[in-house]
């Protein structure tokens, strides 16, 4: 079964720039939709951007212009870049399968300081 591990979160100022990797340890192309997803404290985890085999991607409302999915199946990888970051950015970031989700990785955390 495909595990994932997700890198790249940090602390950063509000505006600023972070991207995201998230690295399959099976073939994400067998997965035709990959998604990131954001946990903060003492909420569920919510998808905030998703990305088809075939390229289609789609963002949660709150991400929209400012965050950008995308995948490399040849590198069994899928990346997040956030710009122009806020405060309620803050969270743990996972990515996972779309709608079917396997298990979680450890995440990586994103802080954004105002």
């Amino acid at each position: 079964q495909v595990q994932l591990a997700e890198s790249g979160g940090g602390l950063v100022q509000a505006g600023g720039s972070l991207r995201l990797s998230c690295a399959a340890s099976g073939k994400i192309s067998s997965i035709n939709t990959m998604g990131w997803y954001r946990q903060a404290p003492g909420n569920q985890h919510t998808l905030v951007a998703r990305i088809t085999g075939g390229g289609f991607t789609d963002y949660a409302d709150s991400v929209k212009g400012r965050f950008t999915i995308s995948r490399d199946n040849a590198k069994n990888t899928v990346y997040l870049q956030m710009n122009s970051l806020k405060p309620e950015d803050t969270a743990v970031y996972y990515c996972n399968r779309w709608p079917s989700l396997i298990p979680w990785g450890q995440g990586t955390q994103v802080t954004v300081s105002s």
